[in-house]
């Protein structure tokens, strides 16, 4: 059950990469698509977190992390990828900082969404 369970975490993180590179996110530009676009992706691939319910959540990266298990490395790009759509900036800000704060006090620490900050 536990390899599942791994399986199906790792299979998430695949999706969301996935996902990424659709939206032209891994090309090394930085993009910029709408949030009906990520829905849209999110949709054709089958990816099992509903986006626009995520983001009413009070703390939409604790649920992607207790609720949806999400990976570390998941839960890096599901932020990039929110974090180069028109999602208004203090969502996108909120999202960053819980996300940091999250990956760093875990000792995960990701240059990716550090990157991010200020801009």
């Amino acid at each position: 059950m536990e390899d599942f369970i791994l399986r199906e975490i790792d299979r998430l993180g695949e999706m969301l990469l996935m996902i990424a590179r659709r939206l032209g996110l891994l090309d090394g530009d930085t993009p910029d698509y709408s949030l009906a676009e990520v829905k849209h992706e999110f949709d054709k691939a089958a990816c099992p977190i509903d986006l626009y319910a995520l983001l009413e959540q009070k703390n939409p990266v604790w649920y992607l992390v207790e609720a949806e298990k999400i990976s570390d490395h998941g839960l890096e790009t599901f932020i990039d990828i929110i974090f180069h759509s028109d999602l208004g900036e203090d969502q996108k800000a909120a999202l960053l900082n819980d996300a940091l704060a999250y990956l760093d006090g875990k000792g995960y620490f990701s240059f990716r969404l550090h990157s991010l900050i200020g801009r």
